[in-house]
C-alpha cells in the first residue's frame, strides 16, 4: 500500500536522508526505528508532503511526491504528529469533529476507544494532560478514517500507565486490520505490535525484518538502537 524507495531529503545544504527504503502493506504494522537525529521524522515529513524530497513515494497507486499535505491526507493517510499538536483553544469534541470524514470511525467510536475523551468532551484541549492530548491526537487522526495511520513518536514523554494504554489501543486497531506506521523508541512494546521493523541510521535504511529476526540477532539493536 505504501512504498518509499530511494528517498533523499535535505534541510538547506544539510543532507538528511540518503535513499530511504520503506514499505507498509494493507493491514500491516511497521515500526520505523533509529536513534535520535537519524531521519525518522524527516521521513514522515516527506511522506506527508511537509518536506520535498527526491525519490519515489507511492500510496495505493498514487504518486505522492508532488502532492500538497491536504491532498495526501485525503488519499487516506492520517498523521499523529510528534508533539501531538492538537488545537489548544478548541474543545476535545471540536478537535475530533474538525477532521471528521465519513467512514467507520465516528465520534462515538473514538470515544469508545478512548473513554477519557468522552469524559472531557467539553474541555479545551490545552487543559488536558500530555497523555490525554496524545489520545486526542490519535482520535483526531482516526476521524479522518485513514487507510494508513502514521504515528511519529507515539508514546514519547508519557507516563508508563498512559503509555501502556496507548499500546493497548494500537493493538486493538491492528486487530481490526488498520495499517499503521509507527515511530517510537520503546523496543519491547514494538516487538509485540509490529509485523515488520525498519531501522535507519544516518538517513539510510540499514535493516528490515520481523521482531523474531531482530531477537535472533541482538547485534542489530546494540549497533543501531543503543540497547
Amino acid at each position: 500500500m505504501l512504498a518509499i524507495a530511494g528517498l533523499h531529503a535535505a534541510y538547506g545544504h544539510t543532507q538528511v536522508l540518503h535513499g530511504i527504503e520503506l514499505a507498509v502493506g494493507a493491514g500491516e504494522v511497521v515500526s520505523l526505528m533509529g536513534r535520535n537525529g537519524m531521519g525518522k521524522t524527516t521521513t514522515i515529513a516527506c511522506l506527508m508532503g511537509l518536506l520535498r524530497g527526491r525519490g519515489d513515494i507511492g500510496f495505493a497507486g498514487h504518486d505522492l511526491t508532488r502532492l500538497a499535505p491536504h491532498a495526501i491526507a485525503r488519499l487516506g493517510i492520517g498523521l499523529v504528529p510528534e508533539g501531538r499538536q492538537v488545537f489548544p483553544t478548541l474543545t476535545v469534541r471540536e478537535n475530533l469533529l474538525a477532521t471528521a470524514r465519513r467512514g467507520r470511525w465516528t465520534l462515538s467510536g473514538v470515544t469508545a476507544l478512548f473513554p477519557r475523551l468522552a469524559e472531557r468532551a467539553g474541555q479545551r484541549a490545552a487543559t488536558l494532560s500530555g497523555g490525554e492530548q496524545q489520545m486526542l491526537a490519535i482520535g483526531r487522526a482516526l476521524m479522518t478514517n485513514p487507510r494508513l495511520l502514521v504515528l511519529d513518536e507515539a508514546t514519547e514523554g508519557l507516563a508508563p500507565l498512559i503509555r501502556a494504554e496507548i499500546w493497548t489501543c494500537l493493538a486493538a486497531l491492528k486487530a481490526e486490520g488498520q495499517a499503521i506506521l509507527v515511530v517510537d523508541k520503546h523496543l519491547a512494546a514494538l516487538r509485540g505490535l509490529a509485523d515488520r521493523m525498519v531501522v535507519i541510521e544516518k538517513g539510510r535504511t540499514v535493516w528490515t525484518g520481523t521482531p523474531a529476526a531482530l531477537d535472533a540477532d541482538p547485534s542489530v539493536a546494540h549497533r543501531y538502537l543503543g540497547v
